[in-house]
């Protein structure tokens, strides 16, 4: 959060067997003894714009106007303006996304109408970031959100894209900012980025945070509490260093959701709607109800700089995730309710909802990006092998027939709502339900090839393997012991593949068009069951036709896509419903345009806009259980809306006071998986509103206000329930720069 940003470039160790295949490409010109220190500053981009020019998404850093798929790049300049606290509100300015209000409290990514899945397409620099916890932005200095396949780059991967999450590096710039927000629910939060120049080229940069709420905004308390350390030297030298680590405790509540609700008893579950008349802060919840988690990981990473361009990244890290969720989907306790017989009086029960498990990791990986000249035609090249391991650990509570106790949760009503009421959790003896290892590795090569003076292909091949294996441990419903152990392992090897062109006329302009495959595993979700371990990967394509085009002056940039997506074989899984239920085989696509705005208008007047028209969505082919349970062929897939999108201005009136407005909408969408007849969570729009005061060059106050109407709308949804977005939130941040 500190002015005058370096390029961030992320540095690994260098892996010998790259840097002897490729070195001799990268090396146009014999190395001297010494390289002299070359500091590399941003352009005009970073803490003070919402435009970039450049992504990290990839392998190294890339042009955006060089990389034929569509990127949403959400910088710190943005994040800071609207005060998006969380990497979910961070990715509400993306078109197109949208959330599942999963049975197990987290919150499922939806690009494109396709699943991100948690364990296999958010990344953090770069490298997977499978655990479950909630992301704070406290330390990124950017979200990127690439569209369509990523296998190619990444490996195992959904069909929708990728998100990464950028970290703030060391620079070479004393500086250090403070900031303090206050708001209503008894907001509380304090931010600290400092960063110190320790050598000629060496840096610290530190960043922390806590943040402590009654309520935020949707009847769910926040406590939490973050700490990133980051030292880098070599800045800027033939070799370059990062060791980082990073902290993060949540000891947050939770509102699972509310149910659907009929019209009348007689209705089909097509009348559902959201009950109507509630607060956005309506929680069914208990008091007791907690969402608590912590990541915790070091990383190491290093740059070797070749002449002429070209650099061998590596990186390591180890990371440890804990999460301890203990809430429970709140239903009607009479199903014939309906909104012809809904009271204050009317009954609501709590379920059991348990997510208690370990995450542990290790990644490694190394990519080379080398510029060369060979058979008359200038290259870009990328290449790389990575390696991971990921363990997981779930655990379940014992009941009192098998030597634990059973907590009886008290009913509440629609005229009480909570968090109320209080069971003790501490109570519960756990057990280990079941462990995943996953074992992987993969290795890629891309080229990108000026094959005339405007034009540029692009091919790449990815193989990967896969070796999981899960262990599920029984014990009696109805007595301690004797355990039982079921495994099932399943071993998997895929190409991925990714092609494309890319016509540049002149330095403003670049078009293009991409096809790129991808593939999901059985095992993305951490868990095997009998037909599942015996399942091949689901394999998507994507086709995408677009361009990235800025202004003459380059003040601003606005990219447009037409894109088609299809998952060729999808496989629906649901351990909640019956052995019909476990494994559906189909076939949809999704097709649409997209377009995004960013930069200044004039030097006074930023915009920023991200929008996505998805008028087809459709099931293609579907089990014939899906007649019961699961879309039908012809079905519109949920959380597929037509319209979505968001828009952000702000306007420099007088050197002191800059103001900003903004509006999120999405148009009506169904929850996923649900048949006919299927019923929609209506549309919703809403607005925010910003004002800041420089009062000199050291201090500034800001003044932000989320959902402006204090709307009353369905954010994530699922079957049977779905969770309000945030209501109103007022919010005064102070901000201290030294």
């Amino acid at each position: 959060m500190l002015n005058d940003k370096e390029t961030s470039v992320f540095l690994p160790l260098g892996a010998m067997l790259l840097s002897a295949s490729f070195g001799s490409w990268a090396q146009t010109t014999p190395a001297p003894t010494t390289l002299k220190p070359v500091i590399v500053r941003d352009k005009a981009e970073g803490r003070d714009s919402i435009r970039a020019t450049d992504t990290h998404i990839g392998k190294g850093t890339q042009e955006l106007r060089d990389i034929p798929q569509s990127i949403t790049v959400i910088t710190e300049k943005l994040i800071d303006d609207r005060n998006l606290d969380t990497m979910k509100d961070a990715l509400k300015n993306s078109a197109g996304i949208t959330f599942q209000a999963a049975e197990g409290g987290e919150e499922d990514i939806r690009l494109r109408g396709f699943s991100l899945a948690t364990t296999g397409d958010i990344f953090l620099d770069g490298m997977r970031d499978p655990a479950f916890y909630d992301r704070d932005t406290f330390n990124n200095d950017r979200i990127e959100v690439l569209r369509g396949s990523a296998s190619m780059l990444f490996g195992r991967g959904s069909t929708g894209g990728a998100v990464n999450q950028v970290s703030k590096l060391p620079r070479l710039l004393d500086g250090h900012e403070v900031t303090t927000t206050l708001g209503n629910h008894q907001y509380k939060r304090i931010t600290g980025d400092f960063n110190w120049v320790t050598g000629e080229n060496q840096a610290l940069r530190v960043n922390a945070m806590a943040t402590k709420a009654d309520d935020n905004g949707t009847g769910a308390s926040i406590d939490k509490r973050g700490l990133a350390l980051a030292y880098r030297w070599g800045i800027g030298t033939r070799n370059e260093f990062l060791v980082n680590g990073y902290y993060l405790d949540n000891d947050n509540g939770l509102n699972y959701g509310l149910p659907w609700i009929r019209p009348t008893a007689a209705s089909t579950s097509g009348g559902n709607t959201p009950i109507p008349g509630l607060a956005p802060t309506t929680n069914y919840g208990l008091s007791s109800d907690r969402n608590d988690g912590g990541a915790r990981f070091l990383a190491f990473s290093h740059v070797h700089r070749f002449d002429g361009g070209s650099e061998l990244k590596t990186q390591v890290r180890k990371g440890a995730f804990e999460r301890d969720l203990r809430a429970g989907a709140v239903r009607f306790v009479d199903t014939n309710t309906s909104l012809a017989n809904l009271g204050a009086a009317t009954q609501l029960r709590r379920g059991n909802n348990f997510k208690i498990q370990d995450v542990d990791t290790l990644h490694a990986q190394s990519d080379l990006s080398a510029k060369f000249e060979a058979a008359g035609f200038r290259h870009e090249l990328q290449t790389g092998i990575d390696a991971a391991r990921e363990e997981k650990v779930v655990y379940i509570p014992r009941s009192a027939a098998q030597g634990g106790v059973d907590l009886t949760k008290p009913l509440t009503t629609i005229g009480m709502p909570g968090p109320n009421g209080w069971v003790d959790e501490s109570r519960r003896l756990l057990r280990t339900n079941n462990q995943f290892t996953n074992k992987a590795w993969g290795v890629y090569a891309q080229d990108l090839v000026q094959v005339a003076p405007h034009w540029k292909l692009l091919g790449g091949l990815r193989y990967d393997s896969m070796d999981g294996r899960y262990d599920q441990f029984n014990i009696p419903a109805n007595a301690p012991g004797p355990l039982s152990t079921v495994s099932y392992e399943q071993k998997i090897s895929e190409v991925s593949k990714r092609a494309g062109v890319l016509y540049q006329p002149d330095d403003h302009r670049s078009f293009h068009f991409s096809w790129g495959t991808s593939f999901n595993t059985s095992g993305d979700s951490y868990s095997y069951n009998a037909q599942s371990a015996n399942t091949p990967p689901e394999q998507s394509e994507n086709l995408e036709l677009g361009a990235k085009l800025d202004s003459q002056d380059k003040r601003f940039s606005y990219r447009f896509a037409l894109f088609h997506s299809t998952k060729k074989n999808e496989r629906n899984t649901d351990p909640d419903t019956a052995a019909t239920r476990l494994l559906l085989s189909g076939k949809r696509h999704s097709a649409g345009f997209e377009f995004d705005i960013s930069g200044r208008i004039t030097p006074q007047w930023e915009v920023y806009g991200s929008y996505m028209w998805m008028p087809i969505a459709r099931v293609d082919e579907a089990a014939s259980t899906a007649t019961t349970v699961g879309n039908r062929v012809g079905d519109r897939p949920g959380l597929s809306p037509r319209h979505s999108g968001t828009f952000w201005t702000t306007y420099q009136f007088t050197p002191k006071w800059r103001a900003g407005a903004g509006v999120n909408f999405r148009s009506p969408q169904a929850p996923a998986d649900v048949t006919a007849p299927a019923w929609e969570a209506p549309g919703f729009a809403t607005v925010d509103l910003m004002a800041e005061y420089n009062i000199n060059d050291t201090f500034a106050v800001k003044g932000n206000v989320s959902n402006l109407a204090d709307k009353y709308y369905a954010d994530a949804l699922y079957r049977g329930h779905y969770v309000p977005g945030a209501g109103r939130l007022v919010q005064v941040s102070l901000t201290a720069r030294f």
